[in-house]
């Protein structure tokens, strides 16, 4: 029996309409020429793909093919195609040319393609190769032949940019920021912010490309650069399209037509998806990065969304690409030999449920995460009073909160929440602080992989980290840094991040008004209270410490403390000769620092407070007592260069804390002019 390779003289390819897809289908078309290099191909397109053949290749026949067309137009084509006896019919779009072009050799129309082949552009891939092999498995990508690059549209290309000042030597960054559908659109006003990140990069040219309908989102994205963006939408040509992205290093693009196309060129792509599925539709050059929110509903591939108009787009944020981009362009003259390491987790959830200090000393995780992985969808669980820390965290996607006092308490509310937390689908947990409720929670709620540290429950893990917080010997943060870096994430930065509310600052602006707190006015804040009466630095040397930076300073105080702790802010306003405003029980988390960032310096026991003012850049003096390691200013002192803690000895053998027996002499030990003397040393000249 002779094989079709022998036999096939005369193919019918028919493709797809759009232009994306169409491109979609090129490979499959490769094959074909590559396969039978001596047959005629007859190709079949719709008016919109018609630039891709019309010029692309050199040797294919083209018909064009209208699917909104007469039914007599469409007999008549396919009775002039009859005539024509072809030896094969490959057809892809499951049109009736394929159904009533009888060849030897035909796509099937009923084809169960294997689960492996999610790709579109295997699908077609397959379906071409099975007209000719009934035994084969799966597609073999052929040799790529890429589409024909003109002299004159190379020419254009070049004329245009030698125009514009952008010279051989440049290294030219691509976006496309349109698309045929709104759904697929991410914000214009997010590619300004993305374009901002590293237009001043040395070298890089950006040029914007899309259809004459992108035109008016281009004109947006161009205009606050002032003439250093390129816009060239709706003046090039499919090919002259091709010509330019031949010489990028980096095409940034959504789920369009241009994406394919770089992706046949082999060009590095990132690529924005919202509801579309990116195994089916997404970049597939060597070197290309999908970014998107695997929200728990996505890829729905629909056009309405039931939680909001786009949800899944709209969370992708500028921070999200500007990390992808910063990666692609690190490498200088190998960009495009750059291999960007694909994310291994697509949903990650943060736990920590503690108090709003130890929360906001983990935040660098959260950093730290988003740099590691920057298309994951980040979550993180905490207690209700410290969502305040977090939400509003540009490294975040959502907060999740874990009420464990109100409707979360007791075992029904642990399995309530577990089964809320199995349903957004995570891959991994990473326990910051464990508990045993935490990691028996993590367990129910199906979580594939669980880190944390080996105590309490610790075996529910699948992954555990040596738990020696009780030694002190590093600082909080880096112990909350450390169950990341176990997966060998080089996490370097241990800043903590406080955002900043618009309605807080508002706040915060018209209290001190009221109080007659002007915005030149030195203003000292001072926070009494804490966790736990072993912290708690004795009311009159606060009241004291107050009157002498009143007196010498001219400082204006405030008092600011929860609402358990508010009887002590009222006793130490009593005891003070100087005017004191008391806030005490009176703010949110977000009000607290909106206030603290308007003070110009901040006196505190230890506590959570300390960690907002050191993280919002305020000078600060803490006061700490117990000797204990795991509680010592070594693990749990502020960060900020702009810090004093002080802390003394009683001379205990061993800290029995709450069960102190010396009334806590360790803290009492710390005098007023302890105090005043450091301020001293935070260059205020008393």
């Amino acid at each position: 029996m002779k094989r079709p390779d022998t036999q096939v003289r005369k193919i019918l390819f028919v493709t797809l309409s759009n232009i994306g897809d169409a491109i979609l289908t090129l490979p499959a078309l490769d094959y074909l020429k590559s396969r039978f290099p001596a047959a005629a191909i007859t190709v079949i397109c719709g008016p919109r793909a018609e630039g891709i053949f019309a010029h692309g290749f050199s040797d294919e026949r083209l018909l064009v093919y209208d699917k909104h067309g007469s039914f007599p137009q469409k007999l008549q084509l396919l009775l002039k195609l009859q005539k024509e006896n072809f030896d094969a019919v490959v057809d892809l779009r499951n049109s009736i040319f394929g159904a009533f072009l009888f060849a030897p050799y035909r796509t099937p129309h009923f084809l169960r393609i294997p689960s492996r082949s999610m790709h579109m552009k295997d699908r077609h891939l397959y379906r071409a190769m099975r007209a000719f092999d009934a035994t084969i498995t799966l597609p073999q990508v052929p040799a790529q032949k890429s589409i024909l690059l003109r002299d004159n549209d190379q020419h254009y290309i070049k004329n245009l940019l030698t125009q514009h000042g952008i010279c051989q030597n440049d290294r030219i960054v691509v976006i496309s920021a349109g698309a045929r559908s709104h759904t697929k659109q991410w914000a214009k006003e997010k590619f300004v912010e993305l374009i901002r990140s590293f237009i001043d990069d040395t070298g890089i040219k950006i040029i914007l490309v899309g259809e004459k309908g992108d035109a008016q989102a281009s004109s947006f994205i161009a205009a606050p650069f002032k003439g250093r963006v390129l816009d060239i939408s709706g003046f090039t040509t499919i090919t002259q399209l091709a010509c330019l992205l031949e010489q990028a290093v980096l095409v940034i693009t959504n789920d369009s037509a241009n994406l394919h196309l770089a992706s046949y060129l082999d060009r590095p792509v990132i690529a924005f998806f919202g509801p579309t599925d990116e195994m089916k539709y997404g970049p597939w050059s060597s070197h290309s990065l999908v970014i998107k929110k695997d929200v728990y509903c996505r890829p729905c591939q629909k056009a309405q969304c039931r939680f909001g108009h786009l949800h899944c787009l709209r969370l992708i944020n500028a921070d999200d690409a500007k990390a992808a981009v910063k990666n692609f362009l690190a490498q200088a003259a190998c960009i495009n030999r750059l291999q960007y390491p694909r994310p291994g987790f697509k949903r990650i959830l943060i736990v920590r449920t503690d108090r709003i200090g130890d929360v906001l000393l983990s935040t660098p995780v959260i950093e730290a995460l988003r740099q590691a992985y920057p298309c994951a969808y980040i979550a993180i669980m905490v207690n209700p009073y410290a969502a305040d820390i977090v939400e509003g965290n540009p490294y975040l996607d959502e907060v999740i909160m874990c009420a464990k006092e109100a409707e979360d308490r007791g075992i029904l509310g642990t399995f309530r929440l577990a089964r809320r937390l199995r349903r957004k689908r995570f891959d991994v947990c990473f326990v910051l602080h464990p508990t045993v409720r935490l990691h028996l929670l993590m367990y129910l709620a199906g979580i594939p992989r669980r880190i944390g540290y080996d105590r309490k429950f610790g075996f529910l893990l699948t992954d555990k980290i040596v738990h020696d917080k009780q030694a002190g010997k590093k600082h909080e943060s880096e112990y909350s840094l450390d169950v990341i870096r176990y997966l060998g994430i080089a996490a370097t930065g241990n800043n903590p991040f406080m955002p900043i509310r618009k309605d807080s600052e508002a706040w915060a602006e018209r209290e001190f008004k009221n109080a007659g707190i002007g915005s030149d006015d030195k203003v000292l804040a001072v926070h009494p209270g804490a966790s736990c009466r072993s912290k708690l630095w004795p009311e009159e040397n606060f009241a004291s410490v107050c009157d002498m930076l009143a007196q010498r300073v001219g400082f204006k105080v405030v008092i600011v403390a929860g609402p358990k702790d508010a009887g002590i802010a009222k006793n130490i306003v009593a005891r003070m000769r100087h005017r004191a405003v008391n806030f005490a029980g009176k703010t949110s988390v977000s009000q607290l620092a909106s206030l603290l960032k308007r003070c110009s310096l901040f006196i505190s026991n230890d506590s959570g407070p300390v960690h907002i003012a050191s993280a919002l850049k305020i000078p600060v003096v803490v006061i700490f007592g117990r000797g204990q390691k795991g509680l010592s200013p070594l693990r749990w002192g502020p960060l900020g260069e702009k810090s004093r803690v002080l802390h003394k000895s009683a001379g205990c053998a061993e800290c029995l804390a709450h069960n102190c027996k010396k009334e806590f002499a360790c803290i009492r030990a710390v005098t007023p002019e302890d105090v005043i003397r450091a301020v001293a040393d935070l260059n205020y000249y008393l």
